[in-house]
């Protein structure tokens, strides 16, 4: 998908940047030492609406396992990427749903921190995908809440604008070094910002340990862009 330019033509509409990428056309490894290695720190951009997203979040807690990894989780938006486009309707109400989580999730970080948003983005991200539970309802936000012992008042706040201010910050701190050519998952690693993994199932164990050596080695190289293949199976919930 090409970048947007200000032009007076009417676009014809687009299916928008969506999780995972388009929606259409679309380490080193632990050793056995007495002195365990600095954890090497990997920032990780999701939108909760995202099941990509979910699947590489879930893949990175599973790397913490195996590899002196720590995870910072950051919140960008697919409905602030997507804003000015021309889209189907049918995905731009998929972007107005979007914005409650996201801003909840502004929310929970800027009143409890890091830990407490890692929490409600699993219980979210729970609900929203292995459950099913629907996207957007102020319902669904709220139970998240209450079952974290969480101010359950995030959830009408998040139906607002207070903490757009916020959202876009944290959003353009995770996409401006990437770009806007993709969706989301994206990560920060080895001082360079890049889209994906995009998996499906997540591995585990020692399986996602050496995905992320093999991530990590490539991103160390300098002028490494972009790997990809067309999909052939959608999210698989474990």
């Amino acid at each position: 998908m090409r970048r947007p330019v200000a032009t007076a033509m009417r676009r014809p509409a687009r299916r928008g940047h969506l999780c995972g990428g388009l929606r259409a056309g679309s380490v080193e490894a632990m050793t056995d030492t007495a002195t365990p290695a600095r954890p090497q720190t990997v920032g990780f951009w999701f939108d909760p609406l995202c099941p990509w997203a979910w699947m590489a979040s879930r893949w990175m807690l599973e790397v913490e396992r195996v590899r002196p990894v720590h995870t910072e989780f950051h919140v960008m938006s697919l409905s602030v990427l997507n804003e000015g486009r021309d889209l189907d309707p049918d995905y731009q109400a998929e972007m107005d749903r979007g914005w409650i989580g996201v801003r909840a999730a502004i929310g929970v970080e800027q009143a409890y921190g890091q830990d407490a948003l890692r929490a409600f983005y699993t219980e979210l991200g729970t609900r929203y995908h292995p459950r099913g539970e629907t996207k957007g309802d102020i319902r669904v936000v709220r139970d998240a809440l209450a079952a974290l012992d969480l101010d359950t008042s995030i959830a009408e706040k998040a139906t607002t604008d207070i903490w757009d201010e916020a959202l876009r910050a944290s959003h353009h701190a995770g996409m401006d070094p990437v770009g806007t050519d993709v969706g989301t998952p994206v990560i920060h690693i080895n001082g360079k910002a890049m889209f994906g993994p995009v998996i499906s199932p997540a591995p585990r164990g020692e399986e996602a340990g050496r995905l992320f050596d093999g991530v990590s080695l490539m991103t160390a190289y300098d002028g490494f862009f972009e790997l990809k293949r067309t999909r052939t199976i959608g999210p698989v919930f474990e």
